[in-house]
């Protein structure tokens, strides 16, 4: 199958919501009619490349996996492949940050090939890289396999978490914000990064079996 034979969804959430909220400027007397055509002028044009680019994107995704062997007409008859592109494909057009594209880029590949969790999960995740920040993601996999500070023998995950994340350093308001969301959502073990422990407990993975699930679904997998 040639890249140009691969299709993603033409329509999705964010345009319905756009030609909705169109319309009703369109409804409002006398400027209803200029406020459309600002509105259609300035969101629209971005909102066509967003989606052209995640479709070019995913195209390429799908065309290396036919290249690798997979039998891309399979998934035209994978139902679960299909909802999970459509939901993937709403999500990427809602954000322009590069680390969350990337990560339902990965998550599409992963139901492609067969290497995602039960379908429940699924879901779960997607909804996950929608609502967790790129901040979020990164603190994650730094617990996965966290690296303290040379030579520290004793200090609180605070110390680990900006020793790796130096942007964070000084902003404990925030990241302490982000620990609470990511533990509350069970994908850390632990629910604050204060407490005191020795050397060897600052090098514990705090990641839970669902946050590693989340950090492989939104992995580019192995080949």
């Amino acid at each position: 199958m040639s890249k140009k034979q691969i299709e993603a969804p033409n329509r999705s959430k964010g345009d319905v919501a756009h030609s909705f909220a169109k319309a009703g400027l369109s409804a409002i007397p006398i400027v209803g009619g200029a406020a459309a055509e600002l509105f259609q002028n300035v969101v629209q044009p971005p909102l066509e490349q967003r989606r052209a680019e995640w479709m070019a994107d995913v195209g390429e995704k799908l065309q290396e996996l036919e290249e690798k062997g997979l039998n891309l007409a399979d998934l035209r008859e994978n139902e679960q492949f299909i909802s999970a592109v459509m939901y993937a494909s709403q999500l990427a057009l809602r954000t322009h940050k590069n680390e969350k594209l990337e990560a339902l880029r990965n998550a599409v590949t992963n139901v492609a090939t067969g290497q995602a969790p039960e379908e429940a999960l699924q879901h779960i995740f997607l909804n996950l890289i929608d609502t967790l920040t790129e901040l979020h993601i990164q603190i994650l996999r730094v617990f996965q396999s966290p690296a303290p500070p040379p030579g520290l023998s004793m200090g609180g995950l605070s110390s680990v978490l900006e020793h790796n994340m130096p942007e964070l350093r000084g902003r404990a308001a925030l990241y302490q914000q982000l620990w609470r969301d990511l533990y509350s959502r069970g994908l850390v073990n632990t629910d604050g990064l204060n407490t005191t422990m020795s050397g060897s407990g600052l090098s514990e993975k705090r990641t839970t079996g669902i946050g590693d699930a989340f950090i492989t679904f939104i992995t580019e997998p192995n080949s």
